[in-house]
Order: C-alpha cells, then sequence, then structure tokens
C-alpha cells in the first residue's frame, strides 16, 4: 500500500477500532475493515448468490479474483456448482 493510501486509510481504521471497542467480547486491534469485506463475501455466498454477482459486488472484474482471495468464504457456492455436475453425470 502506498504511503498516500495508508494516510488515507488510517482515520478509517481508527473510526472502524472505536466503533468495535464498544463491542463487548471483541478485541477491536485484532480487526480492520476488510474483514467486513470477507464477511460480506461469506454471507452471500452461504445464501446461494451466484459467483459472477459476488465478484461484481466486490468490485472484482472477474471471478478468478474472487476465487482465489476468497477461495475460504466462497466454498459453499463452489460446493452446491460441484454437487450439481455429480448430478449431471449419474
Amino acid at each position: 500500500m502506498s504511503a498516500e493510501a495508508e494516510q488515507d486509510a488510517s482515520p478509517v481504521r481508527r473510526a472502524f477500532r472505536a466503533a468495535l471497542s464498544k463491542a463487548e467480547g471483541t478485541d477491536a486491534a485484532e480487526w480492520t475493515p476488510r474483514e467486513l469485506r470477507h464477511s460480506f463475501v461469506s454471507l452471500l455466498s452461504d445464501n446461494g448468490v451466484p459467483l459472477e454477482e459476488i465478484s461484481r459486488l466486490v468490485g472484482h472484474s472477474s471471478t478468478a479474483v474472487t476465487e482465489e482471495v476468497y477461495r475460504k468464504q466462497i466454498r459453499p457456492v463452489i460446493q452446491t456448482g460441484a454437487v450439481a455436475m455429480d448430478k449431471l453425470q449419474a
């Protein structure tokens, strides 16, 4: 991350951690706003949103980046596709 981008992100991280510090049982130092992005992808995937739509919503130009970066979060979507392919084979 460039020094300029880091400087721009600092107030966001501070505000985010300040909000989290009010949540009981949460260590605000362990979280960044980026975790929200991963949670967003996870929740969409768990609720059956197609990978193409998830990619578009997180601003990726293709599903390849989404799959690589969020592989753990999109497992249900990938698994659903694998189950469908298995049914076609039978």
